[in-house]
């Protein structure tokens, strides 16, 4: 009953009842009785009164059936009189305290028992006297059940036994871990569709929408597009009926979302790289190629989409031959520019390159295609048939032998003749004539389809009857197994490039054996949120001892080392060579290491992932009602451990910073962290990106600056370094760790140092990968070596905290080489601590970064836009119009688009991608990825300028403009206030040496 139901009924209750609440003594006189009579007449008069208005003073007027009524009043009355003879009738003698004969007052009479009565005097009763919730909300709430994935409820019907999936996996050489990557809507989710159809009878595409079983999550399904990766696992048999046991995980394709294939490859052996045959190599497939070589992937690929060559492009079939060997041809350019290693070459021959159509149900390496040939006419030796079926070799119908001479002018290549003809020849049929001439083909190949199958529309009939030719994918899980090594095959290789340990240890031992019965060494690379986005699962590869539900592990995240074991925390797994693990997801936040607890104390961590791509686009989030800020940070905590490249950050100013990898990316981030994770309103602040700063000119003069106990002094200059070398340092082409010959080798031999400065490199900044050099450059015979030692760590220490945030804006300094010339540096070690050192080495360094014409450097994109020949005016007017410049356009060849490809300033680059849709009628397509940074015109300390607000600033006040709107955002004073890195006795050196200084003092 509700609270006004509740009261209603009260006041009815007292209105019927208080009439007969006087009780009478039974010796009351006659007087008594007629007061009593008129006292009821009164409180029924009343009563009528009452009636006729509603609980909140509305009059209702009588109520209409009186005659009732009335008969109702007679009776009460004469139940009254008679009642009152009664009365009369008892003795006088009774006991005048008799229970219940009392006149009790209407408020202390009780119509409900208490709630200690009801419940009991042990229970605690909380009695809410005023309604405080409104009427919008339901009294109980109905439970929501908050989902955002599509999950199986339960197994699906497989063609094989689900225990003889898991026999497999105590088989490590039947075990293949591939990852399938490409370039956006290459086909790879389609793909794994068609993989699942062929061991999942009961799931079926319907008709022409694609299944896309893979994209789980309910945005993937309404973008249209992956965001994460998913994987799979399943049991494929090759060509000879054998069954192997795959892991396959499927990645999205577009390029912002790449730090999800970094992830999926740590834990792959191998990758398969998807080309649609008819767009060719694209943007993100050269980023996938040279990231695969990276991380010492196997690297196999295949042609997706061969149907758009004959059905979309209309090709004829030697074309298509050209088409198809122009892109295997590409991917070997591309291998051979970013890999050393001679012998990674992509063929059909060597059986590490596969021709599908997922929409059609294609999917054929030359083997496989081959196999149907011995299959229909028997002794064929199949793999000597397949190594003539690519290349230059033509069939000579009348010797019946292949030759590389064609035998006559309208000859066809064996690839042509063998392969594409029969193809086409199959689409043309059922695409042409399905009444008459389709059923006497069909005949001929074997394939037998009923008259309702014969109905079917073009599309599922040409789906049907490639289905039933090619039979299933054989040929995929050939080249997977031939050219992808198995877990124990690729464990020495995997280690050797991911562990931060040795190989040599018993520990290194168990892992590239894959030993089940060694110490539990597990690297997790990913973390699935659960389909009501509460916790998260971990991913990983186990790559020695065995992993167990309850078992208790020790999580080593990414900062632990044996010196500093800080990052550490020990728990219970929940539940289980690629494991879920449930319960451990307090301590991860992007990568760790899985271990026993006890006795594995040697266990070092395996290297964080290490992305293709940077995350330069910034945006600030705050809630819209600031009492909601502990759930946006709960939030920001979960969209960090979800998105592998995501950065989350507070500003001095107290601001909340997400970095992203483009607009696609922090738009899906934004929306995880306000329907997932947070549930609340949450503000976001104009997109702006990360800055670097950097120096172009050496020092002008030598930089001291003393420690405040002035005792120690130390002397810089800061100078550019060469071109390539920061890029070098952050690839990891040269690394710190090296031994100082080695190091001194490659800084000779590649960018002509000295022999004296190449030995005496201290460090790179910041951090082990920073684009920055510290070099000791000074004389044995000036400075005391041993001193100078002594307070190293201080002074990298120093030299890192100075490059992490320069002094132009609080952003990161690149590509700037210190020098040490000079260091007076005190005999005691009190005088001489981090707490003196540390600050004064950072403060030369930003005196000597300062006089060193310092510059501001901005990120630029790399940007691929496809569109027809029409367009391409258009494309040249937007881009020009946000500082952009076009480095190429070509057509692609055999189809009708351009390639155009451009530099964009990402600063600029909001709103590209809408701008060039619009001046483009929706027909250019547009992808752009970090590429480089470069120097923003103009100087960023030259006062002369003024920023008027509101207002574009031309070119040469860019980097003045960026400096001071980013000083204000991040809260720091107007301008860079030179007194604070310079000591009085620099001043007074620099009025000596009347250097003019256009910074304020």
């Amino acid at each position: 009953m509700s609270f006004f139901g509740h009261r209603t009924a009260t006041r009815k209750w007292e209105g019927r009842d208080t009439g007969s609440s006087l009780v009478r003594d039974r010796n009351c006189l006659c007087s008594e009785q007629a007061f009593c009579s008129i006292y009821i007449f009164n409180q029924r008069y009343l009563k009528m009164e009452a009636d006729l208005y509603d609980e909140f003073g509305n009059y209702i007027g009588p109520e209409l059936d009186s005659d009732d009524d009335e008969d109702d009043v007679e009776a009460d009355d004469r139940d009254l009189d008679e009642r009152d003879e009664d009365d009369d009738d008892e003795p006088a003698d009774a006991d005048d305290d008799a229970p219940g004969m009392e006149v009790v007052l209407h408020e202390d009479k009780k119509y409900y028992p208490t709630a200690e009565e009801v419940y009991g005097p042990e229970v605690e009763t909380i009695v809410q006297e005023e309604d405080t919730q409104p009427l919008t909300e339901p009294i109980i709430k109905p439970v929501k059940h908050r989902r955002f994935a599509l999950m199986e409820q339960e197994l699906p019907a497989t063609v094989y036994d689900m225990e003889f999936l898991a026999d497999l996996m105590d088989g490590p050489e039947l075990i293949r871990n591939v990852t399938l990557c490409g370039h956006l809507h290459h086909g790879k989710t389609c793909f794994v569709d068609c993989l699942i159809e062929q061991t999942h009878p009961e799931i079926r595409k319907r008709d022409d929408v694609d299944l896309r079983y893979t994209d789980i999550l309910f945005t993937e399904q309404e973008r249209g597009v992956g965001i994460k990766s998913t994987p799979v696992t399943m049991v494929l048999p090759d060509s000879r009926g054998k069954s192997y046991l795959f892991n396959i995980m499927d990645t999205p394709g577009h390029v912002n979302f790449s730090d999800e294939v970094t992830s999926s490859m740590r834990i792959s052996d191998g990758v398969v790289l998807f080309i649609d045959a008819a767009e060719g190599v694209m943007l993100n497939t050269e980023r996938l190629i040279k990231h695969a070589v990276q991380e010492r992937m196997a690297i196999t690929i295949c042609i997706n989409k061969v149907d758009r060559l004959i059905v979309e492009l209309k090709l004829p079939p030697t074309d298509a031959y050209y088409k198809l060997r122009h892109i295997v041809d590409e991917v070997n350019g591309l291998l051979s520019t970013y890999s050393t290693d001679e012998n990674l070459v992509v063929s059909p021959l060597l059986g590490n390159v596969c021709f599908a159509s997922s929409q059609y149900s294609i999917c054929f390496t030359l083997g496989s295609f081959a196999k149907i040939y011995s299959d229909t006419y028997g002794d064929i030796n199949y793999n000597e048939f397949a190594k003539r079926l690519w290349g230059d070799i033509y069939f000579n119908p009348k010797t019946r032998k292949f030759t590389k001479k064609a035998p006559s002018s309208n000859s066809q290549r064996s690839f042509v003749e063998f392969i594409l003809e029969p193809l086409y020849k199959i689409l043309s049929q059922v695409v042409g004539d399905v009444d008459t001439s389709l059923p006497r083909v069909l005949d001929e190949l074997g394939i037998h389809l009923t008259k309702e199958e014969l109905k079917l529309n073009i599309r599922p009939l040409l789906r049907l009857v490639c289905n039933r030719f090619f039979g299933e994918f054989t040929g995929f899980v050939d080249m997977c197994v031939q050219h992808v090594p198995s877990p124990q095959e690729g464990a020495r290789t995997k280690i050797e490039h991911t562990y931060t340990g040795g190989l040599d240890s018993d520990l290194g031992e168990a892992m590239a054996e894959c030993d089940p019965e060694g110490p539990l060494m597990c690297h997790t690379t990913k973390m699935y949120s659960t389909e009501d986005g509460v916790q998260f699962h971990a991913f990983g590869r186990v790559l020695s001892g065995t992993i167990q539900a309850g078992q208790p592990v020790k999580v080593l995240g990414e900062n632990y080392s044996l010196e500093d074991e800080e990052d550490s925390s020990e728990l219970g797994v929940e539940q289980t060579p690629w494991v879920l693990i449930e319960g451990c997801d307090q301590p991860i936040v992007k990568t760790a290491t899985i271990t026993e607890p006890r006795g594995n104390e040697e266990a070092q961590i395996f290297r964080p992932l290490k992305f293709n791509t940077a995350s330069v686009i910034k945006i600030a989030v705050e809630p819209v009602n600031p009492s909601e800020l502990p759930k946006m940070l709960d939030g920001l905590r979960k969209v960090n451990k979800s998105y592998p490249s995501l950065t989350t950050k507070v500003e001095e100013s107290g601001e909340h910073v997400i970095l992203g990898t483009g607009e696609l990316y922090l738009d899906c981030v934004m929306h995880d962290l306000r329907k997932m994770y947070s549930e609340i309103d949450i503000k976001v602040a104009d997109p702006v990106v990360t800055f670097c700063e950097t120096v172009v000119e050496t020092s002008s003069l030598k930089c001291f600056a003393e420690t405040p106990n002035k005792k120690n002094k130390i002397t810089m200059i800061a100078e550019p370094l060469e071109k390539g070398l920061a890029e070098d340092i952050e690839n990891e082409v040269v690394q710190i760790t090296w031994n100082r010959k080695k190091l001194g080798e490659f800084f000779q031999t590649k960018y002509d140092w000295d022999l004296l400065a190449a030995r005496s490199i201290w460090a790179f900044g910041p951090d082990t990968t920073g684009p920055n050099i510290l070099v000791d450059d000074t004389l044995p015979s000036e400075v005391d070596k041993a001193l100078l030692g002594s307070v190293k760590d201080s002074i990298v220490q120093g030299f890192q905290w100075g490059t992490r945030e320069g002094p132009l804006c609080d952003e990161p300094i690149r590509n700037v080489k210190f020098k040490i010339l000079d260091a007076v540096i005190a005999q005691e070690p009190l005088h001489r601590g981090g707490g003196q050192v540390i600050p004064t080495a950072r403060r030369v360094v930003y005196s000597a970064f300062l006089m060193a014409t310092p510059r501001l450097m901005e990120p630029y994109y790399f940007v691929e836009v496809q569109a027809p020949a029409d367009c391409v005016s258009a494309v040249y007017t937007v881009l020009a119009r946000r500082r952009g410049h076009v480095t190429q356009d070509a057509p692609i060849p055999g189809s009708p688009l351009y390639t155009i490809k451009a530099f964009i300033p990402a600063i600029d680059s909001f709103g590209f991608e809408t701008d060039l849709r619009t001046h483009t009628q929706g027909q250019a397509f547009a992808l752009s990825v970090f590429h480089h940074w470069q120097i923003v015109p103009g100087d960023p300390l030259d006062k002369s300028i003024v920023i008027r607000p509101l207002e574009p600033q031309p070119a040469p006040h860019l980097a003045r403009e960026f400096m001071i709107k980013t000083r204000r955002r991040k809260g720091l004073s107007e301008d860079v206030s030179i007194s604070k890195f310079f000591d009085d006795p620099m001043l007074l050196e620099l009025a000596k040496q009347d250097v003019v200084l256009n910074y304020p003092m």
